[in-house]
């Protein structure tokens, strides 16, 4: 999604802000919250030595600056979705597909790549036929060439834990 457009989509669908600078205290926060975000700010402040009010106005910050979403991540199979990825290809620049795609409610991820297709959308649909009415949408969007559609049979790994970068 192009940084200019970031705030204009439903902000429960996760757009990705543009790179802010955050320092120690918030990657001590935010991996505290990715062990377990269901932790009180009080055990967070005791666990890294600050103020509770500093960790809740942290927080805060992160949270409406679009660099921390806390939430319950369930697998979409194992609630009886279907999941699938889908490679876009495009006839010139994915930004206006993209665009339209990450306002697609059964879009959980999308984004702009390099390499063999332009565009990569994660969806989750109630079942195949929905699967394929949202895969035919995508394939009559002016700019798309094509579309390549990587059913999910099974799940092996979902993880969002992977930490914050020490030299951002």
């Amino acid at each position: 999604m192009r940084r200019s457009d970031a705030q204009t989509l439903d902000s429960r669908r996760g757009p990705v802000a543009p790179a802010r600078r955050v320092d120690d205290l918030d990657r001590r926060i935010i991996e505290e919250l990715q062990a377990n975000g269901r932790e009180s700010f009080r055990r967070i402040a005791a666990r890294i030595g600050v103020s509770e009010a500093t960790v809740r106005a942290r927080y805060a910050r992160l949270t409406q600056g679009g660099i921390l979403q806390v939430v319950g991540v369930t697998n979409p199979l194992g609630l009886g979705f279907d999941q699938a990825l889908v490679g876009v290809k495009t006839s010139g620049a994915p930004d206006a597909v993209a665009d339209e795609i990450a306002r697609w409610p059964e879009a959980d991820y999308v984004v702009v790549t390099a390499g063999q297709f332009d565009v990569v959308v994660e969806v989750v649909a109630e079942d195949r036929r929905a699967l394929l009415d949202l895969t035919n949408r995508m394939r009559a969007l002016a700019g798309v060439v094509s579309t390549e559609t990587f059913f999910y049979l099974e799940m092996w790994k979902q993880l969002y834990d992977w930490g914050t970068r020490k030299d951002a």
